[in-house]
């Protein structure tokens, strides 16, 4: 919003809704507190058909935002620096209709050879990037999990056992904040104590409550939780309070002994499509109701 406001742009906040007014945006030097990646998109959509140049610093670099550019780029806008901390857009006057084939999603990726990880699996992934989750295969092969990459395609051995590992989230290059909530839930049956540190969003360990119903031994203690391992986990009623928190309850069912049901799975199928399926192809017994 506060990008929004730089372009010309009138914000208003009332009760819970945004409103914003303008006669013409008008581009402007963008410098965001934090490199947001929602923030970094909606600057970039905004600035698009603005009159003049923007330029934005401390920008956002996951590929989800070089993506962005290489789409809007090939409708006609004029952007250079994704992927740098700081995007040039000279605005154009319109934009025109195109054929575009999305990137690969790192984060279901990531999630799925966390899936197999935890229920001493192993799988191949397709359509894959490697080097968008560097960090997610690092910390599986330090959990001793047995990856080999070959061009769009990465296999995952698991061994019987998890190794207890630490991490911290970060903005990217770093360990995505999307994939925390899933290695958590991965690393409750892990041998010995790990500790992960939340270092983008606040409160988002509310899974771990529903996580400590199935019998595992997490406690949150400001931006860490430290989770002790345990030698398994129990079915249960959960609840979904977020998407990720719903992706890592639904690899917990994966693991643990007995019946679980998640509930307010709307949360999860916003990230997800047709997951029980994919699932159920990795011979997951788990049905959508």
């Amino acid at each position: 919003m506060k990008s929004f406001e730089k372009l010309g742009i009138t914000v208003n906040q009332n009760h819970g809704s945004i409103e914003c007014t303008t006669e013409r945006i008008k581009g402007d030097s963008i410098n965001l507190d934090f490199p947001s990646v929602g923030a970094t998109e909606n600057a970039i959509l905004a600035s698009v058909l603005a009159e003049g140049t923007t330029i934005i610093t401390n920008a956002a670099r996951e590929p989800e935002i070089i993506d962005l550019q290489n789409f809007l780029n090939k409708m006609g806008a004029k952007i250079i620096g994704a992927g740098t901390d700081k995007i040039q857009i000279i605005g154009v006057k319109q934009l025109k209709d195109v054929s575009y084939n999305i990137m690969p999603d790192r984060i279901e990726a990531g999630c799925f050879l966390c899936f197999m990880a935890a229920t001493k699996g192993n799988g191949i992934i397709e359509n894959v990037d490697s080097t968008h989750i560097v960090p997610i295969i690092n910390k599986l092969e330090e959990a001793e999990c047995k990856i080999d990459i070959e061009k769009n395609k990465i296999k995952i051995i698991a061994p019987k056992k998890l190794k207890s590992i630490d991490i911290k989230t970060m903005p990217y290059p770093g360990f995505p904040t999307d994939m925390q909530s899933v290695f958590a839930s991965m690393l409750t049956t892990a041998k010995g104590t790990s500790i992960v540190v939340e270092n983008i969003f606040e409160n988002r360990y509310k899974y771990t409550q529903e996580l400590n119903k199935m019998g595992a031994k997490i406690i949150v203690e400001g931006k860490s939780a430290v989770i002790r391992g345990v030698r398994k986990l129990y079915g249960a009623n959960v609840n979904a309070t977020d998407l990720r928190g719903g992706a890592a309850l639904v690899l917990a069912g994966l693991t643990a002994k007995g019946i679980t049901k998640v509930d307010n799975i709307e949360y999860i199928l916003r990230g997800y499509e047709n997951l029980e399926e994919k699932l159920s192809k990795l011979n997951a017994n788990i049905t959508k109701n």
